[in-house]
């Protein structure tokens, strides 16, 4: 079955900079297009970015560009976000994603707090 696991989350000051990573298997990781989206406290779901298969093509949400970077490795069967410059609202729950926004499977989450 489809099992993604994030990790890396923690707490962080404004302006830092945390790295996640996804350790996917149970799919052909290589052949999926792999995203990522978060969840501040009491508000919905939020698409952050995406990458294609064959890391070709990327993508963000406005709020993150310029300060996100996304990447995968797929001889590792891993994706990553690389979170730079960060910010007080960027605090929520990042979950991994398989495929593109929307995506019916996804990690547990992985908790990304920014605070001073």
């Amino acid at each position: 079955q489809v099992q993604l696991v994030e990790s890396g989350g923690g707490l962080a000051q404004p302006g830092g900079s945390l790295r996640l990573s996804c350790a996917a298997s149970g799919f052909t990781f290589r052949t999926y297009a792999m995203s990522w989206a978060r969840q501040a406290p009491g508000k919905g779901l939020e698409w952050v970015s995406s990458i294609y298969y064959d890391d070709s093509v990327t993508g963000y949400a406005d709020s993150v560009k310029g300060r996100f970077t996304i990447s995968r490795d797929n001889a590792k069967n891993t994706v990553y976000l690389q979170m730079n410059s960060l910010k007080p609202e960027d605090t929520g729950l990042y979950y991994c994603m398989r495929g593109t926004w929307p995506s019916t499977y996804r990690g547990q989450g992985t908790q990304v707090t920014v605070s001073s």
